[in-house]
């Protein structure tokens, strides 16, 4: 198993910090950076500054918004990342929510499969350098009785193929995603519900294709923190569990709720929705259950870690993405080698 970092949103106050880990990631030897974007920071701009301040280590969008973007630019971009890095872009791709395609793309969130489906294969013709084309639901390409004619991409990408990834939650998104991708982006993975919740809708989807799971990137991302009281580390991430849990999209479509409900908890599901969307910011951080926050975290010592570890390795996840936490640059450098050494004390380092 591999590892990952992911550095959230640029702009927080810890633009410094998020390269200095991203260059200790580098070193230590983690195989890709993940960089997020909402309706704040974008993620192109932050990956363009970390490959170019770091030596082997990948860039990987987590995720480009598919609202944002017509799939003609995001293959530019895409190819213009994988020449500059030289060979070190990943590509992932996601949909975003209704709150924001709609409040700030402009963008209905309608029929967000077909749409996907679309416009990876716009991406893949475009950056596989063919003459551009397409006919369907949401594009056409070149537009028809205009000036328009079909042009391919001028730029070379380092590689002939650069490696797609989709943001993925619900049944029906996941296996589209195992059909047509080259990996899945996860989020709040529990190592014990993975199977049920994820891996058989992305194999279904492989098998759909006429793939196996081989060399498919099973991707979740996964905050750590060390240290000793379990509790009280766990306790420090009620705050962002609420949030998705509770507040991140509409009472009808939070896809994260969803996902907390599949995995067991519907009553305290319900219980944060309504809490959070009240207004009752606290109350729903403290409905949170601990077993869902260790679940889908790496809290502890280096051994307990290196167990958890083992348990996501052994549920078929191929790169464990970190999140790791701390106040000071000093805290996340520590959790970063924490997370590598409890890597080779789990057995599953290169």
């Amino acid at each position: 198993m591999r590892l990952g970092i992911n550095l959230g949103y640029w702009g927080a106050g810890m633009d410094g910090d998020n390269l200095a880990v991203a260059q200790e990631a580098d070193r230590l030897g983690y195989d890709v950076c993940w960089a997020a974007e909402a309706y704040g920071s974008d993620a192109p701009t932050v990956l363009a500054w970390v490959a170019a301040q770091t030596e082997s280590i990948d860039v990987g969008s987590a995720i480009m918004q598919i609202p944002a973007r017509q799939p003609a630019m995001t293959a530019m971009t895409a190819a213009t990342l994988d020449t500059l890095s030289g060979g070190r872009f990943r590509l992932g791709l996601g949909v975003s929510g209704p709150q924001v395609s709609e409040g700030w793309y402009g963008v209905r969130f309608d029929k967000p499969l077909a749409r996907t489906r679309e416009y990876v294969e716009i991406v893949r013709r475009a950056m596989s350098r063919e003459r551009l084309t397409h006919e369907g639901a949401h594009w056409t390409l070149p537009l028809p009785g205009g000036p328009g004619k079909p042009l391919k991409l001028t730029v070379h990408p380092r590689r002939e193929h650069i490696p797609l990834y989709i943001a993925a939650i619900g049944p029906k998104n996941l296996e589209q995603t195992g059909e047509i991708a080259d990996g899945a982006l996860l989020i709040f993975p529990s190592a014990a519900h993975l199977e049920e919740t994820a891996l058989r809708h992305l194999r279904a989807g492989r098998e759909k294709a006429g793939l196996t799971m081989d060399g498919f990137d099973v991707c979740p991302t996964v905050p750590l923190s060390v240290g000793e009281d379990v509790n009280a580390l766990a306790n420090t991430f009620r705050p962002y569990t609420a949030l998705y849990v509770g507040g991140m999209g509409s009472r009808e479509q939070n896809f994260y709720n969803r996902l907390a409900r599949r995995m067991g908890y519907e009553k305290e599901a319900a219980e944060i929705q309504d809490r959070y969307l009240s207004g009752d910011k606290a109350g729903a951080a403290a409905a949170v259950p601990h077993r869902l926050i260790d679940d889908t975290t790496l809290l502890g010592s280096v051994e307990r870690i290196a167990d958890r570890m083992r348990a996501y390795a052994e549920a078929g996840v191929t790169t464990l993405t970190l999140a790791p936490a701390g106040f000071t640059l000093e805290e996340r450098i520590t959790a970063l080698r924490a997370g590598t050494e409890a890597l080779e004390r789990a057995g599953l380092a290169d």
